[in-house]
This record gives C-alpha cells, structure tokens and sequence, in this order.
C-alpha cells in the first residue's frame, strides 16, 4: 500500500478556505497532509477552518495572534501527538507537531525566518540546533523520521533562482546552508533531490514581485527522511501547479510494507 504525505504552507488557513482548500484536500486525498503558517488560533476554530472531512487533526497553534501554527490531517489517527519540543522558547510560537504513526514518525514544522535581524537569526539557529537535539532522541530510540514543513532556507545554489544575489541574505546564508549540511550527515535525506537533480523547480515565489509569474522562486520546503526509512520511500514532487498560497504543497510516496 502506498502511504501519500503532502506538506504546504498555506500562508494563512482562513484565507485557504476561502480559496478552495476543502475542495482541494478532497480531490487529492492525501493520507496525511502537513500544513503551516495557520495564522490562527484555537479559539477560531470552526470560525472559517476546521479539520477537513474525514480526517483526524493534530493542531499547534501560537500564542501571537494571527503568526505561525501548523496543523497535520490524517485519514489513521496517530499513536501519539506532540506539540513542540518540550522548550518553551520554541513552542509558544506553535511551530512544531510531531505524530506518530505506525512504522514512523512525522514532524511538520514551520521553521523560523532570520530575516528581521541577528537577534531571530539566533532564535532559527537555535531552533534548528533543538530540533536536531530532539531528532536524535527519537532516532536512538529506533524510530523512523520524517521532517517536514517550511525551513525557510535554501540548501544549494540550485534551490533557487537567484542565488548570488542572496548570499547575505537570511534564508541562503552558509551559516544556515551549513546547518542543513551537518542534518544531512546526521543521516537525513532530501528526498526530492534524491530523485530530481534539475534546476528550476521551487516551492515559494515572491507575491509582491510577482515572481511565480516569472518562477523566480526559492526551494525551501522538504521532506527530509532519515536513512532508516528511506528503503520505504518510493517518490517525492513538487506540485507547482497548485495556486492559493505564496508556497505550493510538496509531496512524499512511501511503501508501507516497508516501515
């Protein structure tokens, strides 16, 4: 049987309704979909969003009003659910859920952006840092990882159009890059490179610029999975087609006979 994980930042998930998100979540029928940057909070619940139909969901909201929040959407209901890292620091902006389910484990994840200034340069580094120390706790104990979401960096020159323009800037600094190098070495694997060594494929464009228009565009959302489970991995796209968000929604296919 084939497991289908999709993963986007809706940039907003009101707005996302609004825009057909029911419906498109029911045409694609995902097993589990990953979604960030609610830019909501659980009291608005049933006000303009909700779970779709049929699936069972696994909610991290911020404190801020309107800022982050990432929800996951499963048609199987997960064995556990967790909501952060278990550090305050991190997990009052509602960035992190991890479910599990069986076979593996998925974090979805909407990573911090360094752009306003060194002081949230710090914070996303020591995000990064948090997630790799926890990361390594569930690898010791065995279990198969899946990361998913928003990092808000691009890895390679490839990854985006216009690379030596933004070499100084937060979301292509080697001080970033070289973060997901060493999660590489920590044994995590891209998945869509590990299929697509092409150029031009993005997840993110500009809306200001109206960059998607010209597909000027950033690749910085993932699935990166562990080595241990990446036997049962069978495919990775990028669904470029998908409009209603400055991101489009990113896939993952996995056996699940494998896990």
């Amino acid at each position: 049987m084939t497991i289908r994980l999709l993963s986007w930042n809706v940039n907003g998930i009101r707005a996302a309704y609004r825009k057909g998100f029911a419906d498109w979540v029911a045409s694609t029928s995902p097993d589990v979909l990953s979604v960030q940057e609610l830019k909501a909070q659980e009291h608005q619940l049933g006000q303009g969003f909700d779970a779709p139909d049929g699936y069972s969901p696994a909610w991290s909201f911020a404190e801020g009003k309107s800022y982050s929040g990432v929800a996951t959407f499963s048609k199987q209901e997960p064995v556990r659910v967790e909501q952060g890292f278990g550090i305050d620091r991190f997990d009052t902006e509602g960035r992190t859920v991890v479910t599990e389910f069986p076979g593996f484990v998925l974090y979805n994840i909407y990573f911090p952006n360094g752009q306003s200034g060194e002081e949230r340069l710090a914070y996303k580094l020591d995000f990064y840092d948090a997630l790799l120390d926890h990361a390594r706790g569930e690898t010791a104990k065995g279990k198969k990882l899946i990361v998913c979401g928003d990092y808000n960096t691009a890895h390679e020159d490839i990854d985006l159009a216009r690379s030596k323009e933004n070499e100084k800037n937060s979301g292509f600094l080697r001080v970033e890059r070289d973060w997901l190098d060493r999660w590489e070495a920590e044994g995590f694997v891209d998945t869509f490179r590990h299929y697509n060594a092409e150029p031009d494929w993005y997840s993110y464009w500009d809306q200001k610029s109206r960059a998607r228009d010209r597909n000027v565009g950033w690749r910085i959302d993932y699935f990166f999975v562990h080595r241990s489970a990446m036997d049962a991995v069978t495919g990775a796209a990028i669904h470029t087609n998908v409009m209603g968000s400055d991101h489009c929604p990113i896939e993952l296919r996995l056996d699940a006979s494998l896990l």
